[in-house]
């Protein structure tokens, strides 16, 4: 099953990796390991993932990367928001982003798999605060999987490295959520029936 993935540097595999090639020949030791993708497919060898996703960006940046790897795939994972909390945005125009992000992806025919923020722990208090009301905005996203990957990681004390993103051990905690939760809400092979009832005009 092809899993596109949408998102920033979390979904990138930041600080150890990062699925463009060009940037990953610039880390000292590249890790894969450092990617949760890496962790699911270890747990459900039936995942491939297709991931396009880049430090520091914004919501409405990560929109612009559905046209990478919507064709073809059987389902959908949006993760982004905590660059809008860093950069001063509004946490209701990322949820917007995030909902319109989701939508595409069903209107493609595709589940769609909705990751909440994770915790920052530089950051600082408004950061926080922030983060609270743009996750309670996603989890009220109707018609999506949820990937609880605030909860997954505030759970545990040592789960990152730099402060800013999940260690090794902090994606594989991400990793192993994201398996079950996909293998778990995944469709019916039948993605072709599926994609001509939510496009009647083939469009």
């Amino acid at each position: 099953m092809i899993v596109a993935v949408v998102g920033d540097s979390i979904s990138a595999g930041s600080p150890l990796w990062d699925p463009d090639p060009v940037v990953r020949a610039t880390i000292v030791s590249p890790d894969e390991r450092s990617q949760w993708q890496w962790w699911a497919t270890q747990a459900e060898p039936s995942l491939a993932f297709r991931t396009r996703a880049a430090y520091g960006r914004r919501t409405d940046e990560i929109c612009a990367f559905l046209d990478d790897v919507l064709e073809g795939a059987d389902m959908l994972v949006v993760q982004g928001g905590i660059n809008d909390v860093a950069q001063g945005r509004r946490v209701e125009e990322a949820a917007r982003d995030l909902a319109a992000m989701a939508e595409r992806g069903r209107g493609a025919g595709l589940p769609v798999a909705l990751a909440d923020v994770l915790p920052w722990p530089r950051g600082d208090a408004r950061a926080a605060r922030e983060i609270v009301r743009l996750n309670d905005l996603i989890h009220a996203i109707d018609g999506v999987i949820p990937l609880p990957f605030h909860a997954a990681l505030a759970q545990h004390d040592h789960w990152s490295d730099d402060g800013d993103h999940p260690s090794v051990d902090g994606h594989r905690l991400l990793g192993g959520l994201a398996a079950r939760a996909l293998a778990r809400d995944r469709r019916r092979p039948a993605r072709d029936s599926d994609r001509a009832e939510a496009h009647p005009d083939g469009g």
